[in-house]
């Protein structure tokens, strides 16, 4: 077929992992870039691990991703006629034949093989079976050939041959009647036309067996592409333990969806030595050709770096809204008390440049928006001493007088002080600081003031004054 067609189909028994949607992007920048249809479609025939929940997270995930899907979402279990049409059909033509053999006999036996120094692979027992075995209910085995070679000539990691003798009978239908993955994702590509499957390399080994099942339903393969693993950066397979591994945590944690696309596009991937790309540019330059072979290693401190980028770069407005709706979550603001919208973006514009995501901008945000700020023990201590009430006295009287209470005014009364009090300009600011937001690490002392407002600014130097005192 001359139009590409690809499709991400995730199995909907929990989170979307990082691997997982590294996978759908390449599908989709593949299609995007190649003027082809992106499919999705839910693998859901492990009906005892699928739930709609996580069929809803999958679909969450993807659109604040921004990965749309020309087709779908298909779901497998929709799909039961069509598996069982093909697995007769196989039957019919001497390509499968049932199996009677229990679990319990079927571990005996590979036990007794490898003990032989023989591959633990099914001994055939029930092929040359004339009639059914009373009482047991069977399932089916594909018939896969024992001589030659099956190449599967990989866009990523090139040939790769596999020995026909070392594949199994793998069973396509369980004794239940639900079709195997292997025969459902067969099917489902040949009939949707897939031109291409793009996925991890975990999936290598299921090839071959794939391929001889295409070939034994009439179908063409499609051409295979195996991603490489993604490993933490202890060089072991992505975990928990290295952090967040799911998408929605990303997005719990404050990250930015253009972030984590770009640095997931990276992460296998190269163009040049270019690490920024918007979304138009990574569907321009993507290209299979340059997906590494090597694992790639995921680096929490990149994306951090790459989510601090795109916090700067990104409008106000859309920021102050995303932080509304966390200082919401977190019960900061009140729904119905909400912040005037340009006061939000304001301080957006002065929180943006120390915030590596939401989340940290949203703490910072507080001490703007709460009735009494909570000081850390340590600043007060150090910054808060008798002093420097005198100090705080005179400049908040001055302060009251400034109209329009504005950077520049705001400015030019810590000038003054410093000018008149022979004090550097840190032993005035770093006490309001601590005054006005708790801590000693801010924004620029005159855009937190002018952001904060007169009369909030006045409360909190005087609450530290009459503390001090």
């Amino acid at each position: 077929m001359s139009t590409i067609r690809v499709r991400f189909a995730p199995s909907p028994t929990g989170a979307l992992h990082i691997g997982g949607i590294r996978t759908a992007l390449f599908n989709w920048l593949f299609a995007r870039s190649q003027g082809g249809a992106f499919i999705l479609r839910i693998e859901d025939t492990d009906q005892s691990r699928s739930t709609d929940e996580s069929i809803q997270i999958i679909l969450d995930g993807m659109k604040w991703l921004g990965l749309d899907w020309d087709e779908g979402p298909y779901r497998q279990t929709e799909r039961m006629d069509r598996y069982r049409e093909h697995i007769d059909g196989l039957l019919k033509e001497g390509k499968a034949y049932h199996c009677y053999c229990s679990p319990e006999e079927l571990d005996a036996r590979r036990k007794a093989a490898m003990a032989a120094g023989k591959p633990p692979k099914y001994d055939r027992k029930c092929l040359g079976l004339k009639e059914p075995v009373e009482g047991r209910t069977p399932a089916v085995r594909f018939l896969s050939l024992d001589e030659g070679e099956t190449i599967v000539r990989d866009l990523v990691r090139g040939a790769v041959t596999f020995e026909n003798k070392q594949l199994d009978d793998l069973i396509i239908q369980r004794s239940d009647g639900l079709p195997t993955y292997n025969l459902a994702v067969v099917v489902d590509d040949a009939t949707m036309n897939i031109t291409h499957v793009i996925r991890g390399d975990d999936h290598l080994n299921n090839t071959p067996r794939q391929v001889q099942l295409y070939k034994a339903l009439g179908y063409e393969p499609p051409q295979f592409a195996h991603l490489p693993m993604i490993h933490g950066p202890d060089k072991t397979k992505l975990s928990k333990r290295h952090g967040a591994t799911a998408v929605t945590e990303y997005q719990d944690l404050g990250y930015l969806p253009e972030a984590l696309v770009n640095y997931l596009a990276r992460l296998g991937w190269s163009a040049g030595d270019q690490e920024i790309f918007s979304l138009q540019e990574l569907i321009e330059k993507f290209t299979l050709e340059n997906v590494g072979k090597a694992p790639a290693v995921f680096n929490p401190e990149k994306l951090l770096w790459l989510n601090h980028h795109y916090i700067q770069q990104a409008d106000h407005g859309r920021i102050a809204e995303l932080l509304l709706d966390l200082l919401k979550k977190d019960g900061i603001v009140a729904k119905g008390n909400e912040p005037d919208g340009e006061w939000l973006k304001k301080l957006v514009g002065i929180l943006q440049e120390r915030s590596h995501t939401l989340v940290e901008m949203k703490d910072s945000a507080k001490a703007f928006l709460v009735e009494e700020v909570e000081m850390e023990e340590k600043a007060k201590t150090k910054h808060l001493k008798p002093d420097i009430a005198p100090v705080l006295t005179t400049l908040l009287e001055r302060l009251k007088a400034v109209d329009p209470f504005t950077h520049d005014g705001i400015e030019k009364v810590f000038n003054g002080m410093v000018d008149e009090t022979g004090l550097k300009l840190g032993k005035i600011a770093q006490p309001v600081r601590v005054a006005l937001t708790g801590g000693t690490v801010s924004p620029g002392i005159y855009n937190v003031i002018e952001v904060m407002g007169k009369e909030q600014t006045m409360k909190r130097i005087e609450a530290a004054v009459g503390m001090i005192k």
